[in-house]
């Protein structure tokens, strides 16, 4: 489903967010980190946000393959311009293994949810 919509939670007869076929809980927790860490202002933010393109494809984002074919196993946006702070939805990135976030100003404390 177009990322609008599974973000889109005002309308209940278009509240996908709980799908996860149709909205991939990665691709929501994603999106949430994307906001928190001021998105808009990154040095590249290729695809993100994108509402048909898989969040595998974003920019720093990297899937597994096979079983974990759709599954973010890593995610570097090193040296991107990342301000704000960490979002605790990453935590809901359960099969991400690694994780960059150098030469960047990320603000705050590491959430638990990474823990």
């Amino acid at each position: 489903a177009p990322l609008n919509l599974c973000l889109e939670r005002e309308v209940k007869e278009f509240d996908l967010a709980d799908d996860t076929i149709l909205c991939p809980p990665e691709r929501n927790a994603l999106s949430d980190f994307y906001d928190t860490a001021n998105g808009a202002e990154w040095t590249d933010g290729s695809l993100w946000l994108d509402e048909y393109a898989s969040c595998c494809d974003w920019k720093g984002v990297t899937c597994g393959d096979d079983m974990n074919m759709n599954r973010v196993v890593k995610l570097n946006l090193t040296n991107n311009g990342l301000s704000g702070r960490l979002s605790e939805s990453i935590g809901n990135l359960t099969f991400m293994t690694e994780l960059d976030l150098s030469d960047n100003d990320i603000k705050g404390s590491i959430p638990a949810e990474l823990s």
